[in-house]
């Protein structure tokens, strides 16, 4: 009985060891995480560099399964065929993407796939072809860009070194012609209101006759009509004029109150109304049709330079009848001196001038039928 003891615990121990084997690998297939797999096939057209089998398999970044078997084909050099085993419920699809990941410092390569768009897609039954370039990885991608930053400047040195040269002239005609640049970024800076404050404006005027003592002897014709006076693109300014045209000190910041042609107008119809307020020229917009028209022509009104400068203005004046005709014409002219060429003085010297030409278009207008 004794001798038959040891061999009793011995059995008993055995038969445990292998009944604590079957129970791990149950467990192991079934609890620990290996449990049922589904093979798929996988087709790469690019190299994948540093896949090993035995590597992992990701579906959306979690892990599924690994790499079983990796081959070649003889007729396709180019491809790379592989076989995965990945849990069983693996929502693979024939829409899924297939690609190679990189992971960590050492870019440890793993497959990665990714659900498809289409829930509807069927499992996948034939093998899932990578993207292409899934091989590739960030530093194999940088040798390729750099090979073909390469390439291009290999191929384009000669106009580079031009561009290069055409820089450097480039730079040294600005550094030559700073001071023009300078008064060029001036002037820009005044016509968008930046800089320096541009000189304040003082506007100057003129003003209509409002007395003719005993010269006033008729009425003015009825129903004449007066339309803004015609001028030459010279004279359509609010700015004093030159002859000869040249930048006069102290007239920048001088203007006349309205453009040379409406000014005139403007008071030539007040000195009509002074003269006869009942039958003054209407003006051209005033609605009245088929009447005789005074028709101005601004000639000049400039300061001619000189020893002695003087206000010169000119203009002629023509009656048309209904039908067209001239009636009358006449021309008008006039100067005055300026004592000294500053902007008051210009104007006043311009409006005594203006006020004998006014006063003798209404006396003219009123003498004529």
């Amino acid at each position: 009985m004794e001798i038959r003891a040891p061999y009793i615990v011995v059995g008993a121990f055995v038969l445990s060891a292998i009944v604590a084997v079957f129970g791990f690998v149950y467990w192991l297939n079934n609890v620990g995480g290996i449990g049922k797999r589904q093979t798929y096939q996988l087709v790469f057209t690019d190299p994948v560099p540093g896949l090993l089998v035995g590597a992992g398999v990701l579906f959306n970044g979690i892990r599924v399964g690994e790499v079983t078997a990796l081959k070649l084909v003889p007729d396709r050099p180019r491809e790379v065929h592989a076989t995965i085993a990945v849990a069983e419920r693996t929502p693979v699809h024939s829409d899924t993407r297939v690609g190679l990941d990189f992971q960590g410092l050492t870019g440890v390569p793993v497959i990665a796939l990714e659900g498809g768009d289409d829930p509807e897609a069927p499992p996948a039954r034939e093998a899932l072809v990578a993207e292409k370039g899934a091989g590739r990885s960030m530093t194999q991608a940088a040798r390729d860009a750099l090979r073909r930053v390469d390439a291009v400047l290999s191929e384009n040195a000669t106009p580079l070194h031009s561009t290069i040269d055409n820089l450097s002239t480039f730079a040294e005609g600005l550094a030559r012609n700073t001071p023009k640049l300078d008064g060029i970024v001036t002037g820009l800076e005044r016509m968008t209101g930046g800089g320096a404050p541009a000189p304040r404006k003082v506007a100057y005027d003129l003003h209509a006759v409002d007395s003719f003592g005993a010269q006033r002897h008729a009425n003015l014709p009825e129903h004449l009509v007066m339309a803004e006076p015609t001028a030459i693109a010279r004279l359509q300014t609010q700015r004093f004029l030159f002859t000869p045209d040249e930048e006069t000190q102290g007239f920048d910041g001088a203007q006349w109150s309205d453009s040379l042609p409406l000014l005139v107008q403007t008071r030539l119809l007040q000195s009509f109304e002074n003269y006869d307020v009942k039958h003054a020229p209407l003006r051209a917009d005033s609605g009245v049709e088929g009447a005789p028209r005074l028709l101005i022509d601004l000639r000049r009104f400039e300061v001619a330079q000189g020893p002695q400068p003087r206000a010169t203005i000119s203009f002629s004046a023509k009656i048309v009848d209904r039908n067209g005709q001239v009636k009358a014409a006449k021309l008008l002219e006039g100067s005055e001196g300026i004592n000294s060429l500053t902007p008051s003085e210009a104007a006043a010297a311009f409006d005594r001038a203006f006020g004998a030409l006014a006063r003798e278009l209404v006396m003219w207008v009123a003498a004529t039928d």
